[in-house]
Parts: C-alpha cells; structure tokens; sequence
C-alpha cells in the first residue's frame, strides 16, 4: 500500500478563494442595492448569482478547512470528501437560483415594468470588473480542484451574467425596449444550467465511485501487465478521494511473490508517473494453475 502526502489541491487556493470571496460579498451589496433602485431583474438575477457565488466560496473554504482534519478510527480517509459534498451542494443551489430567475423572466415578459438603464449599466460594467479578476484569481486552482473549478464556474457565469446585463441596459437606453432586461435573465439562467449541470454530474460520479473521466481502466491494466512479473490483473478499482487524489485498488497475479517489494515498488511507480494515482493497494498472488503445474512435476 502508498499513500499520498497529506493536504488537497484547493488547500493550495485557500488564499485566492479569501480575496475572492471578500470582493464578491462588497459588490453584492452594490449591486443588490442598485437592483432595488433601479428596478432592474436582470440585476437582480447577477445579485442572486452573486450571493450563490458568495455562498460558494464560503463552503469552498470551509471544505478546505475541514477536509484538512486528520483521519480518525472511524473516518480512515479523512474528510476529502467533504469538498465534494461542497461542489455538489454548491451546484445545486445554482440550479435553484436558475429556476426563480427563469419564473420572474416570464412574469415580467407578460407584465412589462420600467427600467431605469444608466444606473444598470455602470452596476453591470463594475460588476463584470469583479467578476473577471476573481475568475483570474481561481483560474489555476480550477486546474486542480473540483471545490475551487465550482467556485471558478460560478465567477465565469456570473462575468457573462454582468455583460448580458450591460447589452440589455444598452438595448434599453437606446430603444426603450424593456422587455430585453428579462429575456436577458433568462437568457442568463439558461447559461448558469448549462455550465452547472456538468459540475453536478462530476460531483455525483465522485460520491458513487465512478472511474474518474480522465482515466481508462484498460489502459491502467495495460500498464501494470508491462511490469516484468506481472501475468494478470483482475477486480481493478479507480475511484477519486477528492479533486487530484484517486485511489486504486487491484489484485495482480505474479510470477513470483518473493519478488513483492520490487513489484510493488515498480507497480507505484508506474501509476504515479503515467496516472497520478498515489493512492494505491495492491494485493499480489500467484496463479494457481502454475502452482498446480510446479508441483505435478
């Protein structure tokens, strides 16, 4: 058995999601504020994405924290798990704020109210400003961890939330039109669906234990059976701990068990370099037909 070195990949975000997080609870309030005066819905709705974003961050941090706790006798992989449960509860709530945005759009398309268009699209210019620099500031944590790709999603979404804001302000002060403010939230819930059911399905296919996508199961088998020793590979199991940590399990038949810790060294190795698997348990035995052989000569 190998074991990967303590800590998560979002731990190595904590401080990008911080000032993130900080800079998103200052403008929703900016910005909630101005979608009260202004009477806007389109506003409103990058308000609510902004509170699911600020929310966001907030359980992003907390998983870090708590994931960070060591293992116990009764919790023996600790609690990575926890980041998962932040990113599927984190999408969830996004999906719940994409229906009531999408129920207010049609209210508002049968029952047309006034827009008052200057005060929006400065809100809206500031709030993509936002927006994009906690988007750089997620970026290459969002390589790495689940937990913080939610939390980048959600500042992606919310960006283009803030410039579907700006052209339906522009589309008001220049025609009148008003109706353009609550297509365009609509417009945007359907963008916020979109890119969170994706995140949802990654998040569920964790807690299931699924293969992780990015890898092929034949081709780690493949792998181990070029180990020089190896004959065969039998009830091999990939799953994912939490972002950038999958763990393996396998039984490996062998030609020889004496030569274990030079197999299993090898065997680490290989996973490691080629999959990034560091978790690995591995189970050697010899196959008993050539047992039986050995003996009947």
């Amino acid at each position: 058995m190998a074991h990967a070195p303590h800590g998560t990949a979002a731990a190595r975000s904590r401080g990008a999601l911080r000032l993130a997080f900080a800079l998103t609870v200052v403008f929703l309030v900016v910005e909630a504020a101005a979608a009260w005066f202004t009477g806007s819905l389109a506003l409103l709705a990058d308000a609510g994405h902004m509170l699911a974003d600020a929310a966001g961050l907030a359980l992003a941090l907390f998983a870090i924290w708590i994931a960070a706790r060591p293992p116990t006798p009764e919790k023996t992989y600790g609690y990575y798990r926890v980041e998962i449960l932040a990113a599927l509860v984190n999408a969830v709530v996004l999906l719940g704020v994409s229906v009531g945005i999408l129920v207010e759009a049609w209210q508002r398309i049968v029952s047309p109210r006034p827009v008052d268009a200057g005060p929006m699209l400065g809100v809206a210019a500031l709030g993509l400003l936002v927006n994009l620099v906690c988007a750089w500031l997620l970026h290459h944590g969002a390589e790495e961890s689940l937990n913080v790709r939610a939390a980048y999603l959600d500042v992606l979404s919310d960006a283009a939330t803030s410039a579907g804001v700006i052209v339906a302000a522009g589309i008001v002060l220049l025609t009148g039109w008003t109706t353009a403010d609550p297509l365009t939230s609509a417009v945007i819930a359907i963008m916020i669906v979109w890119r969170t059911w994706h995140l949802l399905m990654q998040a569920v296919n964790v807690l299931l234990e699924g293969t992780p996508a990015h890898l092929d199961l034949g081709q780690i088998e493949t792998a181990m059976r070029e180990v020089p020793g190896v004959r065969r590979v039998h009830d091999l199991h990939v799953w994912t701990l939490t972002s950038g940590r999958e763990a393996m399990s396998a039984h490996v038949v062998v030609d020889d068990v004496r030569e274990s810790d030079r197999l299993l060294e090898e065997l680490h190795t290989v996973l490691h370099a080629r999959f990034g698997i560091d978790h690995t348990t591995m189970q050697l035995e010899t196959d008993p037909n050539t047992i039986l052989r050995i003996k009947a000569r």
